[in-house]
């Protein structure tokens, strides 16, 4: 654990840091190219897009280059795509460039997924992973009210060029101190008895089925929450930047506190007692956004959401790694990220597609219930991912 730190955990938050600096500013620098909230949207859910189409690839891709090269190809990717929003000059552009930092998001997740999941035992899978996922959430506590700041002092747009810097230095960090093997072939897949996608797919689902559709309802919460928030604190509340920054880390700074909690509860009493709460709680905490009348309504529910997720942290990965077959962890795991990241990109056109035609209440709603479905089907359709071996009898 201590050995990852240099090599795993501290690159992870470089980037998390990134993509929190640009949580309270995207929505509304997309909003000033003077769009519907359909289109909004489609921008929003332009990364998402490009890592669901990269997720499969990347997963192969791994195999062959390995998770050090992987992982650094789409760190430069991220940090160069974020950077040249500085100048981007049309919504379309800005769409293509969401695109790409998609292709670097999914290289940099797949290919650390599959190293954590090689370097740590099942028994403390929980603990590591959900660190994993703590360093998501010092990322987007410090990040939002950073970037909110930074965007009323400098304004939108250079806020963008930090962001490919803090990019840039996790880069260095992997570079520098992550050892990894330039082709991490399984000596089975090469014997040809590694599971191609294909396999993968026909040998596993059953579970991709419904534990797949669960993260799919789970991860559009998840993601659902960054737009959502932004969205009613501006048009219903009318906030300022630097008010839906604090409240977006406020809400972060709860969820943060949780993950090793969710570390604990995962190796001590199963995957599912730290599933089935975090995505229940979530549900109750969006639903009570509509019904925020100020900043102080609307913090406690955002705060609501932050407990939920925490109790979840890294819990999706961890679960992807218990299912993932030895011989051919990185294609499932490619797999495994392609459904949730269905999730986390359907939710932006959810949102602008119901708020068009309906109201951004509407939306709202539609996204609670989808932290209410994730919860439902994980706690009656999935089984418990943690067998622990029985203690051998005394002689």
């Amino acid at each position: 654990m201590r050995a990852l730190i240099l090599a795993f955990y501290l690159p992870a938050l470089m980037v998390t840091l990134g993509q929190g600096l640009l949580v309270p500013i995207l929505p509304l620098y997309v909003a000033d190219f003077g769009i519907s909230y359909l289109l909004i949207g489609l921008v929003l859910a332009g990364e998402g897009i490009g890592t669901l189409i990269a997720d499969v690839p990347t997963g192969m891709i791994q195999r062959r280059f390995g998770d050090k090269q992987v992982m650094m190809m789409g760190m430069l990717i991220k940090a160069v795509s974020i950077g040249l929003l500085f100048f981007a000059s049309s919504i379309w552009v800005v769409l293509l460039l969401r695109l790409i930092t998609g292709f670097g998001r999914s290289m940099y997740t797949v290919s650390a997924h599959v190293y954590i999941t090689n370097h740590v035992d099942l028994g403390q899978r929980g603990k590591a992973i959900s660190m994993y996922g703590g360093t998501f959430r010092l990322g987007g506590f410090i990040g939002p009210a950073l970037g909110g700041l930074l965007a009323g002092m400098v304004g939108m747009r250079a806020t963008f060029l930090a962001i490919a810097l803090v990019t840039a230095i996790g880069f260095v960090l992997v570079a520098a101190f992550t050892h990894g093997k330039k082709n991490t072939r399984h000596k089975s897949a090469d014997d040809g008895h590694g599971l191609h996608i294909a396999a993968v797919l026909q040998q596993h689902k059953r579970i991709l089925a419904s534990a797949g559709t669960a993260q799919v309802f789970g991860q559009m919460i998840r993601a659902g929450r960054t737009v959502i928030i932004p969205l009613f604190a501006a048009d219903a509340l009318g906030l300022a930047v630097d008010q839906i920054g604090l409240i977006i880390s406020l809400s972060v700074a709860v969820d943060f506190s949780l993950f090793m909690v969710a570390g604990w509860l995962m190796d001590r009493y199963g995957r599912k007692f730290a599933i089935v709460p975090c995505f229940g709680i979530q549900a109750l905490g969006m639903a009570l956004v509509p019904f925020a009348a100020s900043f102080g309504g609307l913090l406690f529910a955002a705060t609501l959401i932050g407990i939920g997720n925490g109790l979840g942290s890294g819990s999706m990965m961890t679960l992807g790694s218990d299912l993932s077959p030895a011989g051919s962890r990185g294609e499932f795991l490619g797999v495994w990220r392609l459904i949730g990241d269905l999730g986390h990109t359907g939710a932006p056109l959810v949102v602008g597609v119901v708020a068009d035609v309906l109201l951004l209440s509407s939306a709202i709603w539609v996204i609670a219930g989808s932290g209410l479905l994730a919860a439902s089907i994980f706690t009656f359709l999935v089984p418990e991912t943690l067998q622990r071996k029985p203690p051998l009898a005394p002689a």
